[in-house]
């Protein structure tokens, strides 16, 4: 080999990291959205839901419901996106949607009536949804220009939610006060962290909108009229649909049901912390195989392995088993959510990508409409077990559907 080769080569692999990891830093501040649109503005509330139930006088179904609520803001939300998106750019929409999350968390704060507090989580959903699917079409943009860490990319993006669920883990806990209403300080909490999460994630989106433009151009508009039906992608979007079910019911009921079983709350706050950890170490974790399943499978993979970590508590009331099910679940939830970004990147053109990750945020909205109210009516008549072993189920059910579902382009 000529020595000029031999020479170039450290220096091309030195260029090549010089220039990775700008990209995955980027990333990872985008990731900070997703923590507010999930970790602090809906997961949160688990942490938050004993003292509220109890507090408020609740049953396990008015608690369900606000998350219910939550979910069908977000529907509403992902419904609004694409004629937002035909208006307003992707970077826009998260940024208001960021700024309007924090506002709206610290007026949770100001309120006690059940009435008023659904009201509020229905706007609150709504926000979310502006900034998870904003950041997952800049994220996807930001993954073509990274082939080779495309499914790291969108990992970073998703498991960022991760970030918020470890933030909460440690503010609820000491900022819930033993004095009337003393949850409200809690939501005073999470507000000031999503305006933190908001300052750093903001200006991450702002940069991708100035150096990784649109990729729609006059070869992708060609290629518009060839993208493939929803018809086409059934399988995943049910699949999906029963995820949306299955895993809210978890993130909803897994606090009262430890607590119930007789868990200490550092026990209950150690589990949570690690599931946050867990859902950000996920990125790296499955990050090859959403680069190489351009079908259900991924899907497929993540609900079965949700299933088994929803049932493991239901079946078996050790501290030690709540911990392997937070692990296995937090390694696992947010990367399904990623791997529909990546079929929607593997098998749409750019111009279709809003619309397809509308499309699945839609379904996965609806299913956590669902979710938490058929899981609280069951745990209320059976007890929480008994709805997670029903979540088990359907998780299972949607990874039965999404195997169905088959590529629809060679090549992405």
């Amino acid at each position: 080999m000529p020595t000029e080769q031999i020479d170039a080569a450290p220096n091309l692999a030195s260029s090549a990291a010089a220039q990775r990891w700008p990209t995955l830093l980027l990333a990872a501040a985008l990731s900070l959205g997703s923590a507010i649109a999930l970790g602090l503005a809906r997961f949160a509330y688990a942490l938050l839901l004993p003292a509220m139930k109890l507090d408020l006088g609740w049953s396990f179904a008015q608690a369900g419901a606000m998350n219910t609520a939550n979910a069908l803001g977000y529907l509403l939300g992902a419904l609004a996106f694409p004629p937002l998106a035909r208006r307003w750019s992707a970077g826009t929409l998260f940024n208001v949607g960021c700024a309007a999350t924090a506002l709206l968390m610290a007026a949770s704060g100001l309120l006690a009536d059940t009435h008023s507090l659904l009201v509020l989580r229905v706007i609150t959903g709504a926000s979310s949804a502006a900034i998870f699917i904003s950041g997952g079409v800049l994220a996807a943009r930001l993954a073509s220009a990274r082939p080779h860490d495309a499914g790291l990319v969108l990992g970073l993006y998703y498991g960022g939610t991760g970030w918020g669920i470890v933030a909460s883990s440690v503010l609820v806990p000491v900022t819930i006060l033993d004095a009337a209403h003393g949850w409200q300080f809690a939501w005073f909490a999470l507000a000031a962290a999503c305006a933190v999460f908001a300052a750093v994630a903001i200006g991450a989106a702002r940069k991708i909108e100035s150096v990784h433009a649109s990729p729609v151009s006059n070869a992708h508009a060609t290629q518009t009229t060839d993208a493939p039906r929803w018809p086409r992608f059934v399988p995943a979007l049910a699949g999906y649909t029963l995820f949306g079910v299955g895993y809210i019911g978890y993130m909803t009921f897994i606090v009262a049901l430890l607590r119930n079983a007789g868990m200490s709350a550092t026990i209950v706050t150690a589990f949570y912390m690690l599931l946050g950890v867990a859902t950000v170490v996920s990125a790296r974790v499955w990050s090859g195989l959403l680069d190489r399943m351009r079908g259900g499978q991924a899907l497929a993979v993540l609900n079965a392995l949700l299933a088994v970590a929803t049932l493991l508590p239901a079946l078996f009331t050790q501290p030690w088993v709540a911990f392997v099910s937070g692990a296995l679940f937090g390694a696992t939830f947010l990367s399904a959510v990623a791997s529909t970004t990546a079929f929607v990147r593997h098998n749409l053109p750019a111009s279709h990508w809003a619309k397809g990750i509308s499309a699945f945020t839609i379904v996965f909205a609806f299913g956590q409409i669902v979710g938490p109210m058929v899981i609280g009516w069951v745990s209320d008549g059976s007890g929480l077990a008994r709805g997670l072993v029903y979540s088990a189920l359907l998780l299972g059910a949607g990874a039965v559907l999404a195997a169905c579902q088959k590529p629809l382009r060679a090549v992405s």
